[in-house]
């Protein structure tokens, strides 16, 4: 483990509950429409947390709308602008912060992050992490086809942090396209099994996209870096 001279964590379900950040947004979304639609905002908010903890993603606002007896065309799509565009409230993982300090005394520390830049920006914002990396990379600055597990954004910030992929370790939360990115672009790699994290439960597709390395905490992952 001592090769490892940089660290680069992945942002949503890795260093903060994903989870989170779609409960805010339901808030604001819920807030608006009793503002505009005059839907009460705790009925509202309480039915949109009810899709998801079904298993309802991607045309969320689309089956509560309808569940409104609402279908005004552009109205879905004005739903996820509220949504995207919130401020949200978010708490990193117990021991993030600690760990992150502890490990800027021995290596270089970076981020790779899926989604669209803005979204991304404000929601390492509100975790008042931005300080803690030498070197952020938002994989839609340069549009979809670089978003993982392409491995432009994996190149680009070992370029930054100046150090070469077989010293550099990922760590991230969702096997179907974090890890094959990064050991395409030559770097190790951990999961973080968060027993609540939106892909805990998934199982590597081939060997490629397999971690080299999986924990449930940080606490874990200390161990793992000796």
């Amino acid at each position: 483990m001592s090769r490892w001279q940089a660290v680069v964590f992945d942002l949503d379900d890795t260093l903060y509950p994903e989870r989170d950040f779609v409960l805010s947004g339901f808030r604001a979304v819920a807030q608006w429409a009793e503002t505009h639609l005059g839907i009460g905002a705790e009925h509202g908010y309480r039915q949109l947390c009810s899709l998801y903890t079904a298993g309802i993603r991607g045309d969320t606002f689309n089956r509560w709308l309808h569940a409104q007896g609402m279908s005004a065309p552009n109205l879905p799509q004005q739903l996820v602008k509220v949504y995207r565009e919130h401020t949200p409230s978010l708490t990193p993982f117990r021991g993030v912060l600690d760990v992150l300090s502890r490990l800027r005394s021995g290596h270089r520390l970076g981020l790779v992050s899926d989604g669209y830049i803005d979204v991304q920006r404000r929601k390492l914002a509100a975790l008042g992490l931005e300080t803690q990396f030498d070197a952020v990379v938002f994989s839609d600055y340069w549009g979809r086809e670089a978003w993982k597990p392409s491995t432009r954004p994996f190149e680009e910030v070992l370029r930054r942090l100046g150090v070469a992929a077989c010293f550099a370790v990922y760590v991230a939360d969702n096997p179907i396209k974090d890890f094959v990115g990064a050991r395409g672009a030559g770097m190790s790699s951990v999961w973080t099994r968060h027993p609540d994290g939106e892909y805990a439960q998934l199982v590597p597709p081939t060997p490629q996209h397999a971690p080299d390395y999986t924990i449930g905490s940080f606490a874990e992952f200390e161990n793992l870096l000796g």
